[in-house]
């Protein structure tokens, strides 16, 4: 039952093979993370980046696979999953680059593969702590642990 429900809920649409590396791609897919589907199609509209135009593409099939396949209205949609993967990265595009004495190495062309998952709802994110977690609960309960180094050094000058 609660796969129905998810079901319901989310929709999704995936491109495979893009022609992009997948940093570049991460780069795009990282700022509109979370964000309505209305505020991120117009992020990627106007980014100026070239790996916002196969986000923005997959972006719209997702939301009229939500419309078509599911029934949800896309005004009201949000990001609540995108993932970029890198796909097969030199076995398929092989291009070669002349290096010195009659050399020749291998170009990489990056392949990427990429998630997009639209929802009614969106994304809850847990609150994050701001610094590393420590033992003590609070910073007077540090200061009053223990003794300085100067404070035992001073006491330890000071008998003679």
């Amino acid at each position: 039952m609660d796969t129905q429900t998810a079901e319901r809920t989310q929709a999704s649409a995936h491109l495979k093979f893009a022609r992009v590396g997948p940093r570049k791609l991460r780069r795009v897919a990282d700022a509109v993370r979370g964000k309505s589907v209305k505020e991120a199609l117009v992020l990627l509209r106007f980014s100026g980046v070239f790996a916002s135009e196969p986000i923005e593409k997959l972006l719209r099939s997702a939301v009229a696979n939500a419309e078509n396949n599911h029934g949800m209205a896309g005004d009201d949609l949000y990001i609540r999953k995108i993932t970029v993967d890198g796909g097969p990265g030199g076995g398929i595009t092989k291009r070669l680059d002349p290096r010195a004495q009659g050399r020749a190495a291998f170009k990489r062309k990056r392949l990427s593969h990429v998630t997009v998952v639209v929802g009614v709802e969106p994304v809850r994110r847990p609150r994050r702590r701001s610094g590393a977690s420590i033992a003590f609960s609070s910073i007077a309960a540090r200061r009053g642990s223990g003794t300085s180094r100067k404070k035992a050094a001073g006491a330890a000058g000071s008998v003679q």
